[in-house]
């Protein structure tokens, strides 16, 4: 007879104990923990069986190294974020908001790819992953569907066809008999992760697994989730553009500064290869408070819009609003044109949006969101064959940023005819670009470049 004991775990982070506890001791959140019964057998067999092997100490010096060998896919965006494709064993978790293209991704992957794919879903009905796939337009004859939510049964028929790739959608949904808590629950996921886990390593196939997000933003389920994966990639963008973002947060096997662009269309989501062409506006340039900046997104060069708005304040205390870059940094540069530059703009209102509802966090776009700042605040436009790219100090000095060259050779690619960067860039040589490379060291050089 299988005996079942009661435990308390915490919903943030995993930890247990014995009884409830008001503040989790591991990760210092509040009433978080919750009751679960877990069912404890020694008769019944493990979901996943493989005969033991002995294994024993080894010296690091006497080991082998080997050529970690890659699949490379048709989706040049997934492969980018990955690192250069999948890797053999390889288990990747993906999480985004309800209704972000999660499944669409993987989907469209399985039945474009030309790989042995098992997709289990625990979501959807046959008919309705049927539909999605036929609007996508199905390629791959090697693709398998399984509904199932039993880990011992996904792990059953994966073991008996052993597919190249195995895709869990989505790992909240799924539950073993070993555990009495609901599917979902922390013991849950955390078993059901560890048995797949298992399975990738020892069967050597990559599984992709497609994890819920709270409210806040983070993937359900406990920390320790994270932890166990190989790689942890996060779909993101706002439901009301048509633009995807597939950012890395882990990955073992690569970078975690890549980034993958999409745009999502009726036939499924488009590979964007050049991002400049979504994230700027196309306008007749007449227009003031918008300047581009040439960031960077782990390998790859990115032209951005800033966009900004500064108007009288209405009421007595002045709004400081930005999308999409950090509202701290841009208190600290209107400080300092007000103190370093003599712009007076403590009473006005200043708002600023980074356009295509993209993140950045580089540095190189300070020097813009001051130029589309005072653009905005003289009512003067900025020339839109100008671009921008150097980090700006307390002091009102123009600092230099790295990768210098790959910005520059990035807006002369795109037919940009000014790029404005730091004199403190070291071995710059604007004689060797067509494109006309104007440094400068402190901001009111360059407001007396820009706008004269």
């Amino acid at each position: 007879m299988a005996k079942s004991k009661s435990a308390f775990f915490c919903q943030t982070c995993g930890y247990e104990a014995p009884k409830w506890l008001g503040k989790c001791p591991s990760c210092n959140e509040w009433n978080t923990f919750v009751e679960e019964r877990v069912l404890v057998s020694k008769n019944n067999p493990q979901p996943f069986s493989r005969q033991k092997s002995e294994h024993n100490p080894i010296r690091l010096q006497d080991i082998e190294q080997t050529d970690t060998t890659r699949t490379v896919l048709k989706d040049l965006e997934l492969n980018r974020v990955l690192g250069g494709g999948l890797v053999k064993g390889e288990i990747i978790l993906i999480g985004g908001d309800p209704g972000i293209g999660k499944s669409t991704l993987l989907l469209q992957m399985a039945i474009k790819e030309q790989l042995t794919v098992l997709y289990v879903s625990g979501e959807e009905s046959e008919q309705q992953i049927k539909m999605r796939a036929e609007r996508i337009g199905i390629e791959n004859p090697n693709c398998h569907l399984l509904i199932e939510t039993d880990v011992s049964q996904i792990i059953a028929h994966a073991e008996k066809s052993l597919p190249e790739v195995l895709i869990i959608d989505s790992i909240q949904t799924l539950f073993t008999p070993h555990i009495e808590s609901a599917p979902g629950s922390v013991s849950q996921v955390r078993e059901c992760t560890a048995l797949l886990l298992r399975f990738a390593k020892e069967m050597d196939v990559p599984v992709f697994l497609i994890g819920h997000i709270t409210k806040e933003g983070t993937i359900a389920g406990p920390k320790v989730l994270e932890h166990m994966v190989d790689a942890v990639l996060q779909f993101e963008g706002d439901r009301n553009h048509f633009y995807r973002l597939l950012r890395t947060v882990k990955n073992r096997f690569g970078s975690t500064n890549e980034l993958g662009i999409y745009e999502m269309q009726g036939s499924g989501l488009r590979m964007v290869e050049n991002p400049s062409e979504i994230l700027i506006t196309n306008t007749d340039g007449t227009l003031s408070g918008s300047c581009i900046s040439s960031t960077i997104e782990g390998l790859r060069p990115l032209q951005v819009e800033v966009q900004a708005l500064v108007s009288s304040a209405a009421y007595g205390t002045p709004q400081r609003s930005s999308n999409g870059y950090d509202a701290k940094r841009l208190n600290m540069l209107l400080a300092v044109l007000e103190k370093r530059c003599a712009f007076r703009l403590a009473s006005k209102d200043v708002f600023l949006n980074i356009a295509g509802g993209i993140k950045v966090d580089d540095p190189a776009v300070d020097l813009a969101v001051i130029i589309a700042v005072l653009s905005s605040n003289a009512d003067i436009a900025v020339s839109r064959s100008y671009t921008f790219a150097a980090e700006v100090g307390l002091s009102g000095e123009i600092r230099p940023v790295n990768r210098i060259e790959t910005r520059i050779s990035e807006a002369q690619k795109l037919g940009y005819t000014h790029i404005f960067i730091s004199a403190y860039n070291k071995g710059v040589k604007p004689k060797d670009y067509q494109i006309k490379v104007i440094q400068a060291k402190k901001i009111e050089d360059i407001v007396k470049s820009v706008f004269g």
